[in-house]
């Protein structure tokens, strides 16, 4: 058995790279892009369908907002309802050089707990990216657990390979550890 899952402490950090294929149908050949895929896992004391309550919907962006206002300062409803095709305005925290970008919602699978976020406009498509998303899983482990699986999917444009290390699953997993500290704190008695 895997140890990671003994320990709620450890995740597990996986790095992946896959080939997409673009077709072009104009001149018919076909251009090879290599996606890159950053993930890791990281056990929440809840039940997964509690886990997706907060992570699946709108009301996500304000849990970000007032648990990681070190990464997040700010985030606007500019399209839709939360479900796919919901269209937002994320700013980070000053810190982090208070970048901009537009964020689509791709994909929302309420039944497999996936929720994809693809950058459409700014932030790191500024930068040489031509394709970064976000992607979140929600697995459940048993009654009481779960596991949250968040990924970082990239293009990077040739020109712009000094920008590699921006690429980071870690404001992902900063917002796992702040969904696992607020069920652990939920599970604390009020009158302590």
């Amino acid at each position: 058995m895997d140890e990671s899952w003994e320990d709620p402490s450890k995740s597990v950090v996986e790095v992946s790279i896959f080939k997409k294929q673009d077709l072009y149908l104009s001149n018919k050949n076909q251009e090879q892009k290599m996606v890159t895929k950053i993930s890791d896992e990281t056990q929440i004391p809840a039940p997964a369908a509690k886990v997706w309550a907060l992570y699946g919907t709108i009301h996500f962006a304000d849990f970000l907002q007032l648990h990681l206002p070190n990464i997040i300062k700010n985030i606007e409803l500019l399209e839709g309802d939360g479900g796919q095709g919901t269209l937002v305005l994320v700013t980070f925290a000053p810190d982090l050089g208070g970048m901009r970008y537009k964020e689509k919602f791709v994909k929302i699978d309420n039944e497999k707990r996936i929720k994809i976020a693809e950058m459409v406009e700014g932030g790191y498509l500024d930068l040489g990216f031509s394709v970064y998303r976000f992607c979140f899983e929600i697995i459940e482990k048993d009654e009481e657990s779960s596991i949250v699986k968040s990924s970082v999917e990239y293009e990077l444009k040739e020109e712009a390979a000094a920008n590699i290390s921006l690429a980071s699953v870690e404001p992902l997993i900063a917002i796992a550890q702040a969904a696992k500290s607020y069920f652990l704190n939920a599970q604390q008695p009020k009158d302590a």
